[in-house]
């Protein structure tokens, strides 16, 4: 009888200490495991095509070098539940049959495929010219690159605003993004000449159950789970207006404005936009 009454207290010492033991090693992280990635995007109010008044569809580029925007842009190498805009929109694309444009407008009509993403991210093969260092002569060899989407440091964002005269405010839509790569060639040395390319188009609409599902880092708050949506649905991002539907056939502030005057145009065409609003209401 003695010897069980010993076994019983022995196990319930043992099961003690696990559960302590277990409580110590959730104490360093006491939110983790409390949390799935089963999140729906914020819906959109209900709109009525009666019911919008006024639009205008626009232009903008998103620079990822800003402050502001470093959430779209870190991490540039794929953490365990963190990723940055680029890889996560290639991540849909491989995985979950997520579909993107072609770059040849901006109407989402032509369907790409992986391997001209990955070609115009850099990925293929390329020859140089080295000296063969026991005979001194110049050789070819040949380079297999990876794609860099790191190299993606700007996005074109296309949107519409318009005035919905049901909720009497003004609101927007985004409608599709661009990343846009930035590099130099291989024989551009002395890096003089950066150059730009499309990569693709993807509707926006689309892509906002993935986005939802993905957080960004919170500089601030590590306890707040802001996700891709939330900064496109918040407008916590910085941007400048390149672009609006004009009679000139879409074509770009630069085309007739440079340098200060082109930045002066762009707050314009802001500015005209908010002054819509501002200007139905009586005081």
């Amino acid at each position: 009888m003695l010897k069980w009454i010993k076994k019983i207290v022995f196990i319930i010492h043992l099961v003690m200490f696990v559960l302590i033991g277990s409580r110590c090693s959730f104490a360093q992280d006491p939110m983790k495991g409390d949390y799935t990635n089963d999140r729906s995007p914020i819906p959109y109010y209900h709109l009525r095509e009666a019911d919008v008044m006024w639009s205008k569809k626009i232009w903008r580029i998103l620079d990822l070098r800003e402050k502001l925007n470093h959430p779209l842009y870190y991490p540039t190498k794929d953490m365990d539940n963190r990723k940055s805009l680029m890889s996560l929109l290639l991540y849909g694309f491989e995985k979950q049959n997520l579909i993107l444009y072609d770059d040849v407008d901006d109407e989402f009509t032509t369907p790409t495929t992986m391997e001209i993403v990955n070609q115009r991210l850099g990925a293929g093969t390329e020859t140089k010219m080295q000296e063969d260092l026991n005979t001194g002569e110049m050789i070819e060899i040949v380079i297999n690159n990876e794609r860099k989407p790191e190299d993606v440091k700007k996005y074109l964002m296309k949107e519409t605003w318009f005035f919905d005269k049901q909720r009497a405010m003004l609101d927007v839509r985004i409608i599709g993004l661009c990343p846009l790569r930035l590099y130099y060639k291989v024989e551009d040395v002395d890096e003089e000449e950066l150059q730009t390319s499309k990569i693709f188009w993807v509707y926006f609409p689309s892509i906002r159950p993935l986005l939802a599902n993905h957080e960004v880092f919170n500089a601030t708050n590590d306890a707040e789970r802001r996700t891709f949506d939330d900064i496109f649905f918040k407008r916590m991002f910085s941007s400048y207006i390149f672009q609006e539907t004009n009679v000139y056939d879409n074509r770009l502030i630069n085309q007739y404005a440079l340098g200060l005057d082109a930045i002066l145009e762009s707050e314009k065409i802001k500015d005209d936009i908010f002054k819509l609003e501002h200007d139905l209401w009586e005081y």
